[in-house]
């Protein structure tokens, strides 16, 4: 599959919007900037709770479109970024920028959010 097939191939599964949420400034300035991405959401497996060591109940995946980010000019999510989910803002907790990748292509970044 060729990249452009694969990012294809996720806008048409991946149909919900969040925002990742980059905050700038501190204190009383602290402003912040929602970019709207598509993603799915998803809870962790038991499985992944028990040997996922870092990943707590209640800790979200999303699979986050990278061509979403890419076009609007933002730059990749890190830690300590927000995640607003249903107008719920999560925190990042870790970022995951290898596993959706075809060659030097990044498809789609896969988050654990916390919140």
């Amino acid at each position: 599959m060729t990249p452009e097939a694969a990012r294809a191939s996720y806008r048409v599964a991946i149909t919900d919007t969040v925002s990742l949420r980059k905050y700038t400034g501190s204190n009383t300035s602290r402003t912040h900037v929602d970019t709207v991405a598509h993603a799915r959401v998803l809870g962790y497996t038991p499985q992944e709770l028990i040997t996922g060591g870092m990943v707590q109940q209640g800790d979200r995946k999303v699979i986050m479109l990278a061509e979403d980010l890419e076009n609007a000019g933002v730059s990749a999510p890190v830690n300590g970024d927000k995640i607003v989910i249903r107008g719920r803002e999560l925190n990042i907790q870790a970022v995951d920028d290898n596993t959706r990748r075809i060659g030097p292509t990044l498809i789609a970044y896969v988050i654990q959010a916390r919140g």
